[in-house]
Order: structure tokens, then C-alpha cells, then sequence
């Protein structure tokens, strides 16, 4: 076995590494930030270049390209979120300064930069363990294209050993840590893109048997590529895109129109907001704009695209999210240019929004026991991780079914990428991960 295995938990998010030697356990990698070192890396580009000179584009990642942006949100194309479009066939490429870009080559670019930003603490050649969600996000996801996207990109950086692990199966690796005795855990993990749920059965060495390490089996998984950025989704299209212009209407050939509800479709996917400003319906929403019956707020949906502003409404969402897992109410503030969006929104008001989302995500759950062939009652423990865990609303899908002293949250940065690299310690690695062939 190599020396050390890294565990890479490349997020809709953030991403994480993890280093774990040959015993004891994993450690995250520190890289540098603006603000001093981080061991979350925003899963972020950024893309600058001189308007006479566009051949001398710059890359940002992660807080360098937030902070890039920061200073100049015109000039810095700023693109977050694009995993949850690694399995969709429908994205082939795009045009950034005049370069084309497909998928692996903003993942490539991002590697590129974040490999720098550890200044030189990854070691030469380690076995790589790439997490990989159990079902991606998109419709008609496949699974097979985003690996073999992610394949291309991690060999152009010169990794040769690479395999990949479901990361609720590195979150349970993580969590078996703590395990005093033998257990059989359902985990839950939440990003931005993607809410998978593995169960696990680990047993310890029995009485006689030495020393030996716990032993893990893997008994059912499931998943739905729904999660985070959906909930923000819901937030955005009940709050600000009726004020930019959803549910309003135009005048063509003296007819009254509604306003097509598929220019607001980009606010669901973080990384299509940043995309839309050169596309065929950045045009259309500008001459929609001159027979608009409500001009003012069509001007508004330019101004957010045109000015970059998706960050800054990402922010204001994710505030009011975190916010509400704490308060029964919370307001909601989106400022910036000449749009000022605000209201108190309630608990329970949230929570009807991602009703549908919630739906799915509870199916998920019964899925996953159904597939280990497990009634609710055969689960231990219960080990819920990643940002969306914290949603009240969530937490609640698993009270209904476990006793509250079974369920356990925490760690929501480091468990997958820690677990991961866990994984590439065992000997068995066809048991736990997949390689490309």
C-alpha cells in the first residue's frame, strides 16, 4: 500500500483534503487563504483579463476567487457550484474570455489551484480517493460521464492511482471512530447538490481475536440529487424573482403575455446564473425589458445578471438558511446595486417551500433501509453531516424514525474527506472503491 492515501471531497460547495498515513487518523490539509489558512476550499472560479489584453486571463480559486470578485464583481466572471453539472450530458462547454471550457477543464483549472494553494504539503504520489455522490445531481444524470469528466481532470494534475468512494461511505468511515462497540450506522450526508444515505455494519475484533482494526460491511445505500442549493432555489423564487419579474407580463402584436418562467430557471443552479449573461436568453431578457408591462422589474433581473450579483444573493440566502435552523423566523435582506429585497419569513413558511424536496429526500431515507433490508428499528446509530443537516426540517425526517439519543450531527467539513482518505488505508480496495478502467 502507498505511504499515504488523500482523500479528496470535491464539493458543490466546498472541498476538503485529507491525508492518513499507514495507522491513526486522517488529517486534514490547511491551505492558504486570504484571511490565513482554511481547511475548506470554496468550490469557486474566478476569471479576469484585461479588456485589451483577454489573452492574459488569470484563474482564482476558492476565497482567492471570492476575494477577486469582492474587489471587482464587473470584471471577475466568478462561477460557483459547477459539480452539479459534471453528469449532465446537455453541458458540453462554455465561453469564458473568449476560451472555450468544458467541464474537466474548470475542474482541471480548479485542481491546478488548489494544489498550489497547499504550497507543496501534498506528497508526490499518493493512492487518491475521490468521493463520489451515490446519485448525481441534474435530470438524467449520468454517473459514468462525471466520472470519466473527473478521471481526465485529476490525471492532467499527474495522479495515476485514483479511485472513488460513495461519501456517505467516507462519512461512515469518519464516524466509526467513535464506535465503542459494535454498531450498525445509517449516514446522512447533505451538500449542495446531492443528499446520499449509506448503512454501514461495523464490528470490533472479538474477545481472542487481537488487536485487529474494526471491520466495516456495507449493507444498503440510496440517494437524490437534491439538497442545498435546492432549498435556495425555493427561498429565491418565492422571495426575489417575483420581484424581478416572475409572474408579470409583456405586450406583443397588442397581445398581453405572461413573462416565461425559464429565464428564472438559472436561479435552481448556482453555476447557470453565471453562465447566463452571454447566452440566447441574456438577449431576449433585454428586449423583453422595452415591452415589459413592469419594466422596472425586468430591469432588476438584467442588473443581477449583468452585475454579476449572484454571489452576493447567495449569500443573502444562505444567511436567512442559517438563520432559520436557530429562530422561528428570520428576515430576509438581498442589497445590492439599486435592488433592496426584504422580508421576515417564517419557519414553517420555509419549510412549505422545500416541502417537495423534502418528499424526495424522506424517500431517500425509507430507500436506503429497504435496500440493506433493514427496518428502522435495526439501525444503532444514526450519523447526519454536511450544511443541510442543520435544517430543522431535515432533522425532523430522521426523529419521526429513530430515537432522538441514535442521531448524532457534527463535522460537517471534515468527516468525508477524513473518511475517504480511511479508505485508501484498506487493503481490500475493490470493496470499498471503484477505478476507472
Amino acid at each position: 500500500m502507498p505511504a499515504l492515501s488523500l482523500g479528496i471531497d470535491f464539493g458543490t460547495t466546498n472541498t476538503v483534503l485529507a491525508l492518513a498515513g499507514a495507522d491513526g487518523p486522517a488529517e486534514l490539509l490547511r491551505l492558504d487563504a486570504p484571511s490565513g489558512w482554511a481547511t475548506a476550499f470554496r468550490s469557486a472560479l474566478g476569471f479576469q483579463a484585461p479588456h485589451d489584453r483577454p489573452g492574459e486571463r488569470t484563474v482564482a480559486a476558492g476565497p482567492w476567487a471570492i476575494e477577486a470578485y469582492a474587489e471587482d464583481p464587473h470584471e471577475v466572471r466568478f462561477i460557483q457550484s459547477f459539480k452539479t453539472f459534471a453528469a449532465s450530458a446537455s453541458f458540453n462547454e462554455t465561453q469564458i474570455l473568449g476560451r472555450r471550457y468544458k467541464f474537466e477543464d474548470l475542474l482541471s483549472a480548479f485542481l491546478l489551484r488548489l494544489r498550489e494553494h497547499a504550497d507543496g504539503r501534498l506528497p508526490e504520489s499518493p493512492r487518491i480517493i475521490v468521493g463520489r455522490p451515490v446519485v448525481f445531481a441534474g435530470a438524467s444524470a449520468s454517473a459514468e460521464l462525471a466520472l470519466a469528466r473527473y478521471e481526465a481532470a485529476f490525471r492532467r494534475l499527474g495522479f495515476t492511482e485514483i479511485r472513488y468512494a460513495y461519501e456517505p461511505v467516507g462519512a461512515a468511515f469518519f464516524f466509526a471512530r467513535e464506535l465503542t462497540q459494535d454498531a450498525t450506522v445509517l449516514v446522512g450526508d447533505f451538500g449542495g447538490g446531492t443528499s446520499d444515505f449509506s448503512i454501514m455494519r461495523f464490528e470490533r475484533p472479538k474477545a481472542g481475536e487481537g488487536t485487529g482494526s474494526i471491520s466495516a460491511h456495507p449493507l444498503g445505500r440510496s440517494g437524490v440529487g437534491v439538497a442545498g442549493d435546492a432549498f435556495d432555489y425555493r427561498i429565491i423564487d418565492n422571495l426575489v424573482s417575483p420581484a424581478l419579474g416572475k409572474g408579470s407580463a409583456y405586450e406583443s402584436f397588442g397581445k398581453t403575455l405572461p413573462v416565461p418562467n425559464r429565464y428564472y430557471a438559472a436561479f435552481a443552479r448556482w453555476d447557470q446564473l453565471a453562465l447566463m449573461r452571454a447566452s440566447r436568453e441574456m438577449r431576449e431578457i433585454r428586449a423583453l425589458e422595452r415591452d415589459a408591462v413592469e419594466p422596472e422589474k425586468i430591469g432588476r433581473l438584467i442588473e443581477v445578471l449583468d452585475e454579476n450579483l449572484g454571489y452576493q444573493l447567495y449569500r443573502a440566502v444562505s444567511d436567512l438558511k442559517i438563520a432559520l435552523s436557530s429562530h422561528t423566523s428570520a428576515e430576509f435582506r438581498f442589497q445590492a446595486g439599486s435592488i433592496d429585497i426584504g422580508r421576515q419569513v417564517a419557519r414553517a413558511e420555509f419549510e412549505a417551500w422545500i416541502a417537495p424536496e423534502l418528499s424526495l429526500i424522506e424517500a431517500a431515507v425509507d430507500a436506503a433501509l429497504a435496500d440493506a433490508g433493514l427496518p428502522a428499528a435495526g439501525i444503532d446509530r444514526v450519523f447526519l453531516t454536511g450544511g443541510s443537516s442543520l435544517t430543522p426540517a431535515v432533522r425532523e425526517i430522521f426523529r419521526r424514525r429513530f430515537p432522538p439519543e441514535r442521531i448524532e450531527t457534527g463535522a460537517e467539513l471534515e468527516s468525508i474527506a477524513s473518511g475517504l482518505a480511511l479508505i485508501g488505508r484498506e487493503r481490500d480496495q475493490d470493496r470499498w472503491t471503484s477505478s476507472l478502467p
